[in-house]
């Protein structure tokens, strides 16, 4: 609740304690009493005052507009290569090798991968919207007030915990095959037959599918909290009216 409704609310109560004990016309006195009260609840209620159905109305549009906002950031040319928060680097177990080769004058081999592995991801993320909205479809009035009174990123930790065994089926296919397309597993192959890598066991029992899908959906979950944290850290600043209704009760409720 805000400190400068509950001190308005506060001064009609004084206000009419301080009349009463000069006037006996309790009528007004008591009305205006009453709604000083009434302000008090009502900011004090918070979400408690949204209905289930509107909440969850909210939230599914929260939802959807975060969601499309981060597959139209990262499904597009450049969307993780040149966003450093999310680009794909090579893999941890490589990176000192790859370091070596860049110092050696090696490092136009290592950043081919590292472009190719980014632009697999790029490719693949826009087969999230459909994975998200199925997700949503099965959202319960729980699921929605415990997104809506909890942290920074609730629903994005919502969409982990529900989708991300489903991305990982669908991007698995994706990404494999946009690997191929941009010549990630040439590249790939041919960087791990050179001696510096070969020679140091550094790629054995490295699945490179495997690691651009993890972080292609790390990378769409990062995205995801970004746009989730804009909408509840300033939610009047929103175009849709039951954004601003549900997520502004929200923040109200915090205060």
């Amino acid at each position: 609740m805000g400190k400068a409704c509950i001190f308005a609310a506060l001064v009609m109560i004084f206000t009419a304690s301080v009349c009463f004990a000069q006037d006996t016309s309790q009528s007004p006195l008591d009305e205006l009493r009453r709604k000083a009260q009434e302000i008090i609840r009502s900011k004090g209620q918070g979400t408690n005052s949204l209905s289930d159905d509107k909440i969850v109305a909210g939230l599914r549009e929260a939802l959807s507009q975060s969601t499309r906002n981060a597959v139209a950031s990262t499904g597009r040319p450049d969307g993780f290569l040149k966003n450093e928060a999310i680009k794909i680097l090579l893999p941890e177990k490589l990176r000192t090798v790859g370091k070596g080769m860049r110092m050696v004058g090696m490092g136009s081999q290592v950043d081919e991968l590292e472009v190719g592995m980014n632009r697999a991801a790029e490719q693949a993320a826009p087969a999230a919207k459909q994975i998200f909205l199925n997700s949503l479809s099965k959202m319960t009035f729980q699921d929605a007030r415990q997104i809506l009174s909890g942290g920074d990123t609730a629903a994005t930790d919502y969409f982990k915990r529900t989708s991300t065994n489903d991305l990982t089926t669908a991007f698995a296919p994706i990404v494999h095959k946009a690997m191929l397309n941009v010549g990630v597993i040439q590249q790939y192959d041919k960087l791990i037959q050179n001696p510096m890598i070969a020679n140091s066991g550094a790629a054995q029992d490295l699945n490179l599918d495997s690691y651009v899908v993890g972080k292609t959906l790390d990378g769409l979950f990062h995205v995801m909290g970004q746009e989730e944290q804009k909408i509840r850290k300033d939610p009047m600043a929103q175009a849709s009216a039951i954004l601003r209704e549900v997520f502004g009760a929200a923040a109200q409720q915090k205060q």
